[in-house]
C-alpha cells in the first residue's frame, strides 16, 4: 500500500531556495512522489510514498520553527497517486490576491468535525458554505451547503460581495477539501463584514475520516489521480477531465464525446462551435492590437539583407544595388556611412564588405512614425492547419519601404505569438481581400506547391477605366522581375512568363467596368500591369495611371480614393483533409446579381 500525506501550516519561513534545494534532493532520496509548495507564508504539500519515507520527511520538517508539531492527513491508496516529485517556490501557498488576509498571524474560529455532525443532528441554525471551485462541487457537497459558483479561488472574493447582506448575521461555517482555503476565506469575510464565521478543521476529509458521510451527499473531490474518496475515505471510479476539470462518473466515462485527456461530455464542443470560439478570442486580440497602430510609435527597426549563392563575394554596396535598383547607389553609400549595416554580431559593414552566400546582414533604420494603414483585418478560418483573413487596404502584406510594424504580417504575428503565421501568397498593399496563412512550414509549402502547378482557383474583382470592347480576355504579356520607377513592374518580352484571364461582368454608365480576373501565375503586380498595358488602367491605381503613364507613388494613405481591385475568390485543397475549400470576400465590390 502507499501511504498519501497531506498537510498545510501557514507560518513564516525563510532560505526557500535553500530549502527547496534539500526537500527536492531528500524527497527523491526516500522514493517520494507528489508537491511541495514553499511560500514565505507558509508550506503546502501533498506527497505518497512507503510510511518510512513520509516519516524521513516529516522528520526534516519538524527542525524548522515553527513547524515543530507538524501534522496532516494519512490515507492510503493501492498505487502511487502521482507521476514526479515537485518542490516549488511560490508567493502564496494558496492563490488568494487579497492583501491584508494574514493566517499565519490571524484566522477564523475553527469547529471541529464532531461538534459540526452534532450542530446538523440537532437542527440548528447554520448555512454551510462551500467555498470549493465549481468542478469540485459537481462531485459533492453537503446538504443544503451554499454553493458559489467559482472556478478558482480568486473569484471567491467577488463571490462573496454577491452573497445575501442577511448572510452576514448568520452563524456560518465554511468547508473545502482540507481546510487551506477556509484559512484565507475565514478572515476575508470577517473582512466584509460577517459576524459569525467558523471554518471547519480538517476540511470535508476531517470529517468523512471521524464522522463519514451523514449530512453529505456524494464524493470528495481530490487533487490526485484517485480524483475522488468516498466518505470512507477509499478511492472511487471517478475519473476527470483534465481539458475541464469535470468529474466523469463511470456513465460519463462511457460517453463518445469522452477522450482521455482531451474532451468530454462536459465540455466537447463541434469543431464549427471551437473554431468560432479560436476566431472570436483571435479577432478580440487583433482588435485591440490595431487600436493603437504598432507602427504611430517611433522606434528603431531592423530588416535582414539576406546573400543569395548569386552574391558570394560580390561587394555589399554592389549587392544593394542589384537587389534594390529603385534606390540610388549614393543613398546606400550614405546609408553605410551612418553605421546602418551591421552583422547579426554587431559589426558595422561598409560598401566595399566582401559578403558570402548565406551571410545575413541587418540594416538598421532610425526611429521613425510610420504612415497610416487600414484597420479592419477580419479573420474567417482558422483551423489546425490553415487560417484565412480578408485584408483591408491601404494595408502591406510585409516589411517594405516606409512600413515596418504596420503591416499585416507584423500585426497577425501579434496576434499568434508565439506561433508564427507563414503567408502562403501576398497581396499588394493597396489591394483588399482574402489571404491565406499556413501555421507550419511544411503546410505553407504543401499549399505553395498548389499554388505553383495552377491548382489553387484565384479570382479578382476589378473596376477599370474605359470599357473593354471583348467579353473575354486572355493576357500572356510577361513582367519585368524587377521594379522599375516608384517600385513597379512593367511589360518585358524578356521578362517572367504570366497569364490572366480576363471576363467582363458590367459596363457602367460612368464609363467604368467590372471585370473578373483569373490567375494562371502569381507576378508581383500582375493583374495591374497587364490592364494597364491592355489601356484598361484600375481606378483608384496610384501607379499604372492612364495613356501608358507610370505614377510616382506605390501605396496609398489612408484617406485616398481606394483602388478597385478586391482578391474575391479563393479556392485551395486543405493540405490536412485533402478537402477542397472554397471561400468569398464579404466586402462585395460588385452588384448582387453578379
Amino acid at each position: 500500500m502507499v501511504t498519501n500525506f497531506a498537510a498545510y501550516r501557514f507560518v513564516e519561513l525563510t532560505g526557500l531556495k535553500e530549502l527547496r534545494e534539500e526537500l527536492v534532493e531528500l524527497c527523491k532520496g526516500v522514493g517520494l512522489k507528489g508537491t511541495i509548495l514553499l511560500s514565505t507564508e507558509g508550506i503546502n504539500l501533498f506527497v505518497a510514498g512507503s510510511a518510512e519515507a513520509v516519516g524521513v520527511m516529516l522528520g526534516r520538517l519538524r527542525e524548522i520553527p515553527g513547524l515543530e508539531d507538524f501534522e496532516g492527513k494519512v490515507s492510503e491508496s493501492e498505487d502511487q497517486p502521482f507521476r514526479r516529485m515537485l518542490v516549488r517556490i511560490k508567493k502564496e501557498i494558496i492563490a488568494f490576491g487579497v492583501d491584508g488576509v494574514e493566517p499565519g498571524k490571524r484566522t477564523s474560529p475553527k469547529l471541529q468535525a464532531k461538534e459540526l455532525k452534532q450542530w446538523l443532528d440537532e437542527g440548528r441554525k447554520i448555512t454551510l458554505l462551500d467555498t470549493r471551485n465549481d468542478y469540485e462541487v459537481k462531485l459533492g457537497t453537503f446538504e443544503g451547503a451554499v454553493v458559489p459558483d467559482i472556478k478558482t479561488f480568486r473569484e471567491f472574493p467577488k463571490a462573496v460581495r454577491e452573497l445575501p447582506q442577511e448572510m452576514k448575521d448568520e452563524t456560518v461555517v465554511m468547508f473545502c477539501t482540507g481546510g487551506i482555503r477556509c484559512e484565507k476565506a475565514g478572515p476575508f469575510m470577517e473582512m466584509e463584514g460577517f459576524k459569525n464565521i467558523y471554518q471547519l478543521d480538517g476540511g470535508i476529509l476531517k470529517y468523512f475520516e471521524e464522522c463519514g458521510g451523514d449530512h453529505y451527499d456524494g464524493e470528495c473531490f481530490v487533487f490526485d489521480q484517485r480524483v475522488g474518496v468516498d466518505p470512507a475515505l477509499r478511492e472511487t471510479d471517478t475519473a476527470v477531465c483534465y481539458a475541464c476539470q469535470a468529474p466523469l462518473d463511470a456513465e460519463d466515462q462511457e460517453d463518445v464525446r469522452y477522450v482521455a485527456g482531451v474532451t468530454c461530455p462536459h465540455c466537447f464542443k463541434p469543431e464549427p462551435e471551437k473554431m468560432a470560439e479560436r476566431i472570436s478570442t483571435a479577432q478580440s486580440k487583433l482588435d485591440a492590437v490595431c487600436e493603437v497602430l504598432p507602427g504611430s510609435v517611433a522606434q528603431e527597426n531592423r530588416r535582414p539583407v539576406n546573400v543569395s549563392a548569386k552574391y558570394d563575394k560580390w561587394e555589399l554596396g554592389d549587392v544593394l544595388v542589384d537587389q534594390f535598383p529603385q534606390v540610388s547607389r549614393e543613398e546606400w553609400a550614405e546609408r553605410c556611412a551612418a553605421g546602418r549595416f551591421v552583422s547579426y554580431g554587431g559589426k558595422v559593414r561598409e560598401m566595399d564588405h566582401v559578403v558570402r552566400a548565406g551571410e545575413r546582414i541587418l540594416q538598421i533604420f532610425p526611429p521613425a512614425v510610420e504612415p497610416e494603414v487600414a484597420r479592419g483585418i477580419k479573420i474567417v478560418w482558422d483551423d489546425e492547419a490553415v487560417v484565412v483573413v480578408e485584408k483591408p487596404a491601404p494595408l502591406p502584406m510585409h516589411a517594405s519601404g516606409r512600413y515596418h510594424r504596420n503591416t499585416l504580417q507584423h500585426l497577425m504575428n501579434q496576434v499568434y505569438e508565439p506561433k508564427y503565421l507563414r503567408p502562403v501568397h501576398r497581396l499588394d498593399a493597396n489591394t483588399r481581400g482574402l489571404v491565406l496563412f499556413a501555421r507550419t512550414r511544411r503546410f505553407c509549402g504543401q499549399l505553395q506547391r498548389q499554388f505553383l502547378e495552377g491548382k489553387v482557383e484565384k479570382i479578382y474583382r476589378v473596376r477599370v477605366q474605359g470599357h473593354p470592347e471583348w467579353d473575354e480576355k486572355v493576357c500572356e504579356s510577361s513582367i519585368s522581375a524587377e521594379p522599375s520607377g516608384p517600385g513597379g513592374r512593367v511589360v518585358d518580352e524578356d521578362g517572367l512568363e504570366a497569364r490572366t484571364d480576363f471576363s467582363v461582368k458590367e459596363r457602367s454608365g460612368d464609363g467604368t467596368a467590372w471585370l473578373e480576373a483569373k490567375l494562371g501565375s502569381g507576378r508581383t503586380n500582375q493583374i495591374r500591369v497587364h490592364l494597364w498595358e491592355l489601356g484598361f488602367p484600375v481606378v483608384g491605381d496610384p501607379c499604372y495611371l492612364p495613356g501608358g503613364k507610370m505614377g510616382d507613388k506605390q501605396t496609398l494613405e489612408v484617406g485616398d480614393a481606394r483602388m478597385e481591385l478586391e482578391a474575391w475568390k479563393l479556392g485551395f485543397k486543405h493540405p490536412v483533409s485533402g478537402e477542397w475549400m472554397e471561400f468569398l470576400n464579404e466586402h462585395r465590390t460588385l452588384n448582387a446579381e453578379h
